[in-house]
């Protein structure tokens, strides 16, 4: 029997990630010289793929001579080759829609060059001075080459859950500004301070008003859009009656299982898109797969 979470995307691989290569402050000049070194392209949440069929692989290329002007970070190593992310480029395809089609290595590193490539881009000068800071370690630190300081990738925790109440009915809520027919599981930042059950009660009654007991931790993904950790858990809930609070959830209702598939059947739920992991708490509950093979191409074109 296959579990929900076994082939997480995102999770589904160690990656080897030649990290004690950062330490050289020579080690991208020596790999734009390397023949056997390969170049993924990404950018605006994207990354250069090769479609065949009903999959997908990345599409690398060798080292190229306007890579020498060119922000590079190392990913690791990916079979033969050690892997560069040409970063604040055109990656061409949204990662978000091929990511399940890519094997777990090839998945994991794409999505380390779209955190990387975005927080290259949007963290470009020293948050102590204001000087532009510059790429070092192989792209996984940015120098202040004024006060000296270094800084690394940021990775924002946040927590996920699937809530059910008394009567085994899954909670899902529309957040505020979506569109009709999207509803989720309830997620959330974590807050300093904060342990990941706390986060989970916290936005859990701040977000619908109800508390709740049991909070169990289920699976935890990557999600490179823009830079998050997901950590996945399931709750009870102590009642059933909901108050969205009007400002972060525009709606919120319990579910059963023959109303969630009614509304998936009549379309008035959108089936979750298979990459994320909301959907694979949400197919826990519910005891098996929630989108149909004819689904999946409108599910990704969203």
């Amino acid at each position: 029997m296959v579990h929900p979470f076994d082939e997480l995307v995102f999770s589904g691989a160690v990656l080897d990630r030649q990290a004690h290569l950062r330490a050289d402050p020579d080690a991208l000049e020596t790999l734009r010289r390397d023949p056997a070194a390969r170049v993924l392209e990404a950018g605006g949440m994207a990354v250069a793929v090769e479609r065949s069929g009903d999959g997908a692989r990345l599409a690398t290329r060798p080292v190229e001579p306007g890579d020498a002007g060119r922000d590079l970070a190392l990913l690791g190593r990916l079979g033969p080759h050690l892997l560069l992310a040409a970063l604040g480029g055109d990656g061409g395809t949204p990662l978000r829609q091929v990511a399940d089609l890519l094997t777990p290595q090839e998945a994991g590193h794409a999505a380390t060059a779209v955190a990387l490539d975005n927080w290259h881009r949007t963290h470009p000068r020293c948050p102590r001075c204001g000087a532009q800071t510059e790429l070092a370690q192989a792209g996984w630190v940015r120098h202040c080459p004024q006060d000296g300081s270094d800084h690394h990738p940021r990775t924002d925790p946040a927590v996920i859950m699937a809530v059910v109440d008394a009567d085994d009915r899954l909670l899902l809520a529309q957040g505020a500004g979506w569109p009709q027919g999207r509803m989720s599981v309830l997620a959330g930042f974590v807050e300093p301070g904060e342990t990941l059950a706390g986060a989970v009660a916290r936005e859990v009654r701040e977000e619908v008003g109800v508390d709740v007991v049991d909070v169990t931790y289920q699976a935890d993904q990557p999600w490179p859009f823009p830079g998050s950790l997901m950590v996945g858990f399931t709750a009870r809930a102590t009642s059933a009656e909901l108050t969205p609070d009007g400002t972060e959830i525009a709606d919120a209702r319990w579910f059963t299982r023959a109303e969630l598939t009614d509304a998936f059947e009549r379309g008035e739920l959108r089936r979750p898109a298979p990459v994320s992991i909301s959907a694979r708490l949400i197919e826990q509950w519910f005891g098996g797969p929630l989108t149909r093979p004819s689904d999946i191409g409108a599910v990704r074109a969203l």
